[in-house]
């Protein structure tokens, strides 16, 4: 029995300072006994009722979680892990590639990112060192750096370059190290105050990147037959001049084509700019007629989840659903907040997205280029709402081990831009662009 608890029954029962009275010792226990007892089934009935509380949220949240039906699902290639580096541009393309060979010819391929990725630090620093350091040299990229690099280069399969992280002693990528040094190489080159530099810093930073990468090679042996990476990239049955970014926004007329202004299209590449509409029938048209899509957009979102689900989140709708006024709402961390909506699951309203909405929050800075992905299928789910089935490159994580449900609404509001294959955009949308 605790302190308080004793004073409580000495006070109200008459008894001495040492919790007994000397009239009648018996009735003292009885009435501590009878105390002990009202408590521990009090404690009890508490217990019951947080565990039925909740069981009932567990069931709540079980009857919430989406159940998926595919609808149609395209080949893809294995799942890969870009682990501790900033390359999801480089995974989702390859991915992509490799899921356009596979649909072309019916074979194969694992192709190597280590090799797009080697040759596009050294393109991109001497990019930044042209501008004096005008331009950001960082980790990520887009789509159009893994095309450039195919079509200058060529591309190896995997193997022929050592396996990510293991030149340094990880089983994955970790470019924390190999950044720390990079980064800062090229900024002293850049921002050199010297009135002419030697061609040495580049001799200097491709022992860095072929240190931490690994060298690429000029030729090489697969299956039997030696390639050197333009002509394996030339036996592998597609056309790279087959491929188009897609965009939609309001700034520059429909039907043209410009570079989206974010830092990660250093390279300037090209976007068709359609409206949103229309950009979404690409996507569908795509899937339909059996491709992918390299997806790049905004998974900063509070509806982008840890365990495999996206949803254009209404917060205002949210709000009232799960019985938060705004006050309350706003007081919540955004813990609790994720909580709320994880509870509320495939019920979660979503905004209808709009052009105009688009444009506001690209201009403001809330969609932004944050990943990139690969569009291969769509699913439904058990209300009839239908989801893109995305390849992350995270490995096997999530309640999917790996593959994203992204509600065709998020795609809609979220999407930066997406290589896609030419023959893949409806016919009508073609002659508009003129392709």
């Amino acid at each position: 029995m605790d302190e308080k608890a004793g004073k409580y029954i000495n006070h109200h029962a008459g008894l001495g300072s040492n919790g007994y009275s000397a009239q009648d010792p018996q009735k003292d226990i009885n009435i501590k006994l009878s105390y002990q007892m009202k408590k521990t089934l009090t404690l009890a009935l508490l217990a019951l009722m947080a565990v039925g509380a909740q069981a009932q949220e567990t069931e709540q949240k079980a009857d919430n979680k989406p159940v998926f039906t595919t609808i149609k699902e395209n080949p893809i290639t294995s799942m890969k892990d870009q682990n501790r580096s900033g390359t999801c541009w480089d995974y989702s393309t390859i991915s992509f590639f490799e899921a356009e060979i596979l649909k072309a010819t019916g074979k194969t391929y694992d192709l190597d990112e280590s090799f797009v990725a080697n040759k596009t630090y050294m393109e991109r620093a001497i990019q930044v060192v042209r501008y004096h350091g005008d331009c950001q040299f960082a980790q990520g990229g887009s789509a159009e750096d893994v095309l450039s690099v195919m079509k200058n280069h060529g591309i190896i399969p995997q193997g022929i370059m050592p396996f990510p992280g293991s030149l340094y002693g990880d089983s994955l990528n970790n470019f924390n190290e190999f950044f720390s040094l990079l980064e800062p190489y090229v900024a002293a080159i850049a921002k050199s105050s010297a009135k002419k530099i030697s061609n040495q810093w580049k001799v200097g930073l491709q022992g860095i990147l072929d240190a931490y990468l690994g060298q690429c090679p000029e030729k090489f042996t697969y299956e039997g037959k030696e390639y050197t990476p333009k002509s394996f990239m030339a036996s592998l049955g597609i056309n790279l001049d087959d491929y188009v970014s897609i965009t939609s926004y309001t700034h520059h007329p429909f039907y043209t084509t410009f570079a989206v202004e974010v830092q990660d299209n250093w390279r300037f590449p090209q976007s068709y700019n359609l409206p949103m509409d229309e950009m979404m029938q690409v996507i569908d048209n795509a899937v339909d007629k059996g491709y992918t899509i390299a997806w790049g957009g905004d998974v900063s979102e509070e509806g982008f989840t840890r365990q495999g689900l996206a949803y254009a989140i209404d917060g205002e709708a949210a709000k009232s659903l799960a019985g938060s006024d705004m006050a309350r709402w706003l007081k919540l961390t955004a813990t609790k907040r994720k909580n709320v909506i994880d509870s509320l699951g495939c019920k979660v309203p979503e905004v209808v997205p709009t052009q105009q909405m688009r444009q506001e929050r690209f201009d403001n800075w809330e969609l932004t280029d944050d990943h990139g992905m690969l569009i291969y299928g769509v699913a439904k789910d058990q209300n009839g709402k239908e989801y893109y089935m995305v390849k992350n490159s995270w490995g096997e994580t999530g309640d999917y081990k790996g593959v994203w449900y992204m509600t065709k609404a998020f795609i809609a509001a979220n999407t930066m831009d997406f290589l896609v294959n030419k023959n893949a955009i409806p016919k009508d949308i073609r002659k508009k662009l003129g392709l």
